[in-house]
């Protein structure tokens, strides 16, 4: 057969049409696989006459069920769009607990959806002196902190219950919180106690937060400034010093604890290194001063030689803006075995021995100062890094229950009882959420893990010295 260039020309033009009408029909889905008006989609999902709310757009299907409710074996009801089907078995129980993920298919069209369900505390809020506190479920604990020299013996919580649920005490008795109090809880004909507990900062404290800055005022990193506000806040003997005092001789023989939390960069400042001031915190430790080091601050261990030379963090990173946002998974940590320890003391947890720092969602820049175990360094795992740094290490990622991975918080000397040195760096230890694009960033629900890490941290190096 004879084709001629004007074949040719049209079937070119036929080929271009082709691709054209596929680039259309690719542009009809976005990047998750999901068509809004296509026939692939979840009409409703119901259990036990609780309807979730359900996000085309994103595929996200929130269920909220009361308190009490038992979600460990449930069959939903699910309505679909005629003639799609679904790639999970609806019909069998499902363990609502857990993330639920699936895809439904209608012809050539499909759609994906996650199941996330909540089941509602018992107390929505608990307060006093407008304090809110951090309620933990799943160990039944009512924690809060007032401020120093409040007095406990006289105190009014307003409470607030969910549906169906009654609190005695109830809201706005007056209490004295000098010891734990039980509250007892009831719904649907059962109960369940609830121990508050409502401490105070270490009285007489005196506290200071070290920087770079000439002083608080002059602080520009916001993270920095977050943690500052809150420090002095909470703590009635906070004080500013800056590294160029201790250049200039400041005194450092009252002060209790040092905080220095540096978010700044990665590498710590040139000042930091200067004789005078290694020499002066040397020597402020040496007398029974205590230091908390954080976020980039943690690599200060090496250069006080708090741990042997070239021990201290062997993997220091973190992005700067615009950063970035936490995927869907809450980002935490594991303290397993060391579930007593008074700095976790009242934390909010998910599993026994692991808390959420910085929740799914949140804007985020991944400071993070910390060891690797097995990888780097020659520690194998937790035992050998404790015996090659002289430290302890309290905590690693919520994955790694035997703390063999990565080490997160640590405390040293690890030979006695008085230990006067502890460090938090991990990237979810996260005081500010910035924008991203100028769009602000979520609340992080778990700053309240954050809070009391810290003041418990700082509680006590003060009182174990």
């Amino acid at each position: 057969m004879k084709i001629t260039l004007n074949k040719i020309g049209y079937l070119w033009t036929v080929f271009f049409i082709m691709l054209l009408s596929l680039a259309s029909c690719e542009d009809n889905f976005n990047e998750s696989g999901l068509d809004i008006d296509s026939p692939s989609n979840v009409a409703s999902l119901t259990v036990n006459g609780v309807e979730a709310t359900i996000s085309q757009n994103t595929g996200e299907i929130n269920l909220v069920m009361p308190y009490g409710s038992d979600v460990t074996s449930v069959i939903p009801e699910v309505v679909l769009e005629d003639g799609a089907t679904a790639n999970i078995d609806f019909s069998e129980a499902l363990d609502l607990r857990n993330t639920i993920k699936f895809r439904v298919v209608n012809g050539n069209l499909f759609k994906d959806y996650t199941i996330k369900t909540t089941v509602l505390s018992p107390i929505k809020s608990f307060s006093i002196n407008n304090v809110a506190a951090i309620i933990n479920d799943a160990a039944k604990t009512i924690t809060l902190t007032l401020s120093e020299g409040t007095d406990l013996t006289n105190l009014n919580p307003v409470i607030e219950t969910t549906t169906g649920v009654s609190i005695s005490p109830t809201s706005g008795t007056t209490i004295d919180f000098s010891n734990p109090v039980t509250f007892v809880i009831t719904a649907n004909g059962k109960t369940v106690n609830y121990t508050a507990k409502v401490g105070v900062p270490v009285q007489g404290l005196v506290v200071a937060f070290l920087g770079t800055a000439a002083n608080r005022a002059a602080i520009t990193n916001m993270d920095e400034i977050t943690a500052a506000n809150w420090f002095f806040d909470t703590f009635n003997g906070a004080e500013y010093i800056s590294f160029d005092d201790i250049v200039n001789g400041a005194s450092l023989a009252d002060i209790d604890v040092i905080w220095w939390h540096f978010d700044s960069a990665t590498n710590l400042p040139t000042v930091a290194f200067k004789p005078a001031v290694t020499q002066a915190l040397q020597a402020f430790r040496a007398n029974g001063g205590n230091l908390l080091l954080t976020s980039f601050a943690s690599q200060y261990v090496d250069a006080l030689g708090i741990v042997p030379s070239g021990k201290g963090p062997n993997n220091v990173f973190g992005d700067f803006l615009p950063g970035g946002w936490v995927d869907s998974n809450s980002w935490g940590m594991s303290f397993r075995g060391h579930e007593t320890h008074p700095i976790f003391d009242g934390l909010t947890t998910y599993e026994t021995g692991k808390a959420y720092l910085l929740q799914s969602g949140t804007y985020r820049l991944n400071h993070t100062a910390w060891w690797f175990v097995p990888e780097w360094g020659g520690y194998v795992n937790g035992a050998g890094w404790r015996d090659q740094t002289g430290g302890t290490n309290l905590a690693s990622e919520g994955w790694d229950d035997n703390l063999d991975g990565r080490v997160t918080i640590a405390e040293w000397p690890n030979n006695n009882t008085n230990k006067n040195v502890v460090v938090i760096s991990m990237g979810a230890y996260d005081w500010y959420n910035e924008e991203s694009n100028g769009v602000p960033s979520q609340a992080n629900e778990f700053i309240t893990n954050i809070k009391l890490l810290t003041q418990n941290s700082i509680n006590y190096l003060a009182i174990n010295n």
